[in-house]
């Protein structure tokens, strides 16, 4: 059997953008996304803490150090710039393996300076 368990988590994030027209996806900075063990592509799941809205998407590349959170697409109607949220990844282990420990990132008001939080 598999279990599916929390990767990582890009705890409180701002958003930056919020682009209707685009064709869907969250872009997030390279630099989190190196820390966070997060790649392009991969399916994550979003909830905003103000709205409370939660939806799943992709994740394209951002520019390194620009701090940039912007979702995309049709998921741009549920989120605000300046919204804090938290973004996740899960992963897939099978009962052999040792559930893995999640990495958390925390970053200043800005998505800077991310550092990984031990819990």
């Amino acid at each position: 059997m598999h279990r599916c368990f929390l990767g990582a988590k890009l705890h409180r994030m701002v958003i930056t953008e919020a682009d209707l027209n685009y064709v869907g996806s969250i872009t997030i900075d390279s630099d989190l996304l190196d820390i966070s063990g997060i790649l392009p592509g991969e399916r994550v799941l979003v909830a905003d803490i103000e709205s409370g809205a939660r939806f799943e998407t992709y994740v394209m590349e951002g520019k390194r150090g620009s701090g940039v959170i912007c979702i995309n697409g049709a998921a741009a109607r549920l989120v605000h710039p300046g919204d804090r949220a938290i973004i996740m990844q899960y992963v897939w282990a099978s009962d052999s393996e040792a559930p893995p420990k999640a990495r958390v990132v925390v970053a200043d008001d800005r998505n800077l300076n991310p550092s990984l939080l031990d819990e």
